[in-house]
């Protein structure tokens, strides 16, 4: 199974924006087999952990995760034969849960939140205490760990350079939470195209930009600490996004191009729809979608959990 990821697809956007203006161009990263963008670093930390001695047979792996990394992972365990703890949150959608937890990852539930009222910090002290109580356990740290950007600078970020070809790429718009992900991306478009410019969308509530920290449900963008990896400097623009934004922004993907994706997917229409009308019809424009939508059928597509939202 973990050969066939990356290779994803890159298409065109026809009908989100209309016709007459910039081209806004989607990688697909749904579509890797283990339903998202994090089944990138889940391998290449684990491969090249492997190659350098730092995990062995006998390894026990154990990570934070509010999902998507958490599957990636125990994908990658199963196949390399090895033990994995996944440290997870009542945030946690059902599905996400269920997916570790069949591919035969041990669970870890955190129920107490931290000072921010999210579970971020709770997560991370639990982890460090699972490897406190092993010797042999190994904190995959997706949060400071720089193979987590390598992995997509060398994944997603070379195929995106050969899939655009000859044209330009002028605007590189991501979602953030570990910053892994933009951050490889970028560097790689960058030696490309030099003139790119980085947009970060980031969640209303995390405090990854230095922008107050408050409640937020949707799982998988923002965090409520500054990752290690993060370098602010190689960002031009952010634009924050709120629970309900994204959720809207979800429902207008599957509505206009039939791409039914998850919740920071949505959080990228919507910043999509601040940015794009402001830019030269002869602008391209490159963003990701990160994973797919059934494992958001209980929020972002659930009446009831959005009318909620609405209530706060």
């Amino acid at each position: 199974m973990i050969d066939c990821i990356g290779r994803t697809p890159l298409v065109r956007l026809n009908a989100l924006f209309g016709p007459g203006g910039p081209s806004v161009y989607a990688k697909l990263e749904l579509m890797n087999p283990g339903g998202s963008m994090k089944d990138r670093p889940a391998r290449y930390m684990i491969e090249q952990g492997l190659k350098s001695g730092i995990i062995c047979q006998d390894t026990h792996l154990v990570e934070s995760t509010s999902g998507n990394l958490g599957i990636g992972l125990a994908m990658a365990a199963k196949s390399f034969g090895l033990k994995f703890t996944c440290v997870v949150d009542p945030k946690i959608t059902a599905t996400n849960l269920r997916l570790i937890s069949y591919l035969g990852a041990a669970i870890d539930m955190v129920s107490v939140p931290d000072e921010h009222g999210s579970y971020l910090q709770s997560r991370i002290r639990r982890v460090k205490e699972l490897v406190d109580q092993d010797s042999r356990a190994y904190w995959i740290n997706q949060y400071a760990n720089p193979l987590n950007w390598q992995a997509h600078y060398h994944g997603a970020g070379s195929e995106i350079v050969q899939q655009m070809g000859s044209q330009s790429i002028d605007y590189l718009v991501c979602a953030v939470s570990t910053t892994g992900s933009i951050l490889g991306m970028a560097r790689r478009i960058r030696e490309a195209h030099p003139h790119v410019k980085v947009v970060a969308v980031d969640a209303v509530g995390s405090v990854i930009f230095g922008t107050p920290s408050r409640p937020r449900e949707l799982p998988g963008i923002g965090a409520n600490r500054v990752p290690e990896l993060f370098s602010p400097d190689e960002i031009d623009r952010v634009i924050h996004v709120d629970d309900r934004n994204s959720a809207a922004g979800c429902r207008l993907l599957i509505e206009r191009e039939g791409i039914f994706a998850g919740g920071s997917s949505g959080s990228i229409v919507a910043a999509l729809q601040q940015l794009v009308p402001a830019l030269p019809p002869s602008a391209n424009v490159v963003t990701v979608f990160p994973d797919r939508g059934e494992r958001y059928l209980d929020s972002v597509y659930d009446e009831k959990w959005v009318n909620a939202l609405t209530e706060v």
